[in-house]
């Protein structure tokens, strides 16, 4: 089977870029913004919370080692989703919670999903199931951050590695360590 795409928003994209390029079966994730008004928004722009884009990323994955079901057990375990247009310390629609599927399929699963953990969690579920309009990839700099700058900045280095070691733990025969060993 050829590969797929899925786009997710979990917050700072930096953060769940970071987690989802450990994951095995995936090939590529680009960190961008989707679900806004402004054509090319730029990350002044988005992060100003005037664009209604979402920091998101599309994960480019082959679905023979990993599904979309499991990305979406992944994106749940490794961001908060019921909180509402934040993640964190970081505040405003630019970092809420939100899929953005790119078929019928995945609504469908991403619908499924959120019901099952709102069954679970007593309705506390605020990730929205969102139309995937316009993909914008964000800059360059952006781009693989974690391991190109975000080793050197402080909120980096106090957000991502408890997310990558909830992956690490909870999600140790997705990694792609293990997949090569």
């Amino acid at each position: 089977m050829s590969e797929q795409q899925a786009i997710l928003a979990g917050g700072c994209f930096w953060c769940t870029e970071a987690v989802f390029l450990d994951v095995a079966g995936v090939s590529k994730v680009e960190s961008g913004y989707i679900g806004g008004q402004t054509i090319n928004p730029t990350y002044k722009q988005v992060c100003g919370g005037d664009t209604g884009h979402a920091e998101a990323i599309r994960v480019t994955f082959d679905p023979d080692v990993v599904g979309y079901g499991d990305l979406l057990d992944i994106f749940f375990a490794t961001h908060d989703p019921t909180q509402l247009n934040r993640q964190g310390n970081d505040i405003g629609t630019q970092y809420r919670s939100a899929i953005f599927p790119l078929s019928d399929e995945q609504e469908s699963d991403a619908r499924a999903k959120i019901a099952a953990l709102n069954e679970e969690q007593g309705g506390r579920i605020v990730t929205t199931v969102e139309p995937a309009d316009t993909w914008y990839p964000a800059e360059d700099y952006h781009q693989n951050y974690w391991e190109t700058e975000g080793q050197r900045n402080p909120y980096c280095m106090a957000v991502i590695p408890p997310k990558l070691n909830k992956l690490r733990k909870s999600f140790q025969n997705r990694l792609k360590a293990q997949a090569d060993a």
